[in-house]
């Protein structure tokens, strides 16, 4: 266990490597698809799971793992798709939108095959949700900037998931697209001189399309979302 001092005036803190390792084991294991609980249920019990500064590490290594492997599938996809067809398409972290645009129907979606048991609508709804309300002890804690980064190709991925991979747009979906967009403002305003909105977020702001949400089961329409138009909400201000 060791004690860091984090600038000037500020509390010291307690960072317990061990203890984030065995949160994080935690996490993976017995939370996800197998536990007989909603989503949603287990990802407000991750939060409650993810408090003070470790808590907000391992989300923040969620946060970082998780995109990492996303954009590690989405290479070896293409040097496949090249592989097949002799078709190159480069792979832009800042805006997966022109690789799906140009290859969607032979792409699989990413976060659907999560690394180590961390679900997109579980363990990764939980991780935001913990990043975006604790904005400002992230900016003390670490650079924020890869964090926002990482929060904006999440929130990337989800949304060409929806328009160009099938997926289906339910209430977990939703929740975790609305979640990542909240973190972005959150962050942003944490920041205080935050990096220019990737391209991404800056195509889809000036597009008013709303998508129908359905239940978690059944194709039951509970409500719909607007992506531009939360983002220009959020992001805006």
């Amino acid at each position: 266990m060791r004690w860091t001092r984090l600038g000037l005036g500020r509390r010291q803190v307690q960072h317990d490597p061990g203890r984030q390792q065995e949160l994080l084991h935690d996490l993976r294991q017995r939370f996800g698809p197998h536990a007989p609980v909603r989503f949603a249920e287990q990802a407000d019990e991750i939060i409650r799971l993810l408090d003070g500064d470790d808590g907000l590490a391992v989300a923040m290594a969620i946060l970082h793992e998780v995109a990492d492997a996303a954009q590690a599938d989405m290479v070896a996809q293409v040097i496949e798709l090249h592989r097949r067809t002799g078709r190159g398409i480069p792979v832009d972290r800042r805006n997966y939108r022109p690789l799906w645009q140009a290859a969607g129907p032979e792409l699989r979606w990413p976060l659907f095959a999560p690394p180590g048991g961390l679900h997109p609508y579980i363990q990764v709804t939980a991780a935001v949700a913990v990043v975006g309300t604790q904005a400002q002890r992230v900016v003390r804690l670490t650079s924020p900037e890869p964090v926002l980064a990482h929060v904006f190709e999440i929130l990337d991925l989800t949304l060409v998931g929806w328009e160009f991979a099938r997926v289906r747009v339910d209430v977990d979906a939703a929740t975790l697209a609305n979640r990542l967009i909240a973190a972005g403002r959150d962050l942003n305003a944490a920041i205080g001189d935050p990096p220019p909105l990737p391209p991404p977020v800056r195509e889809l702001m000036r597009r008013n399309n709303t998508v129908n949400v359905y239940g978690q089961y059944g194709n039951e329409i509970v409500g719909a979302f607007n992506p531009g138009k939360v983002m220009r909400e959020y992001l805006l201000a």
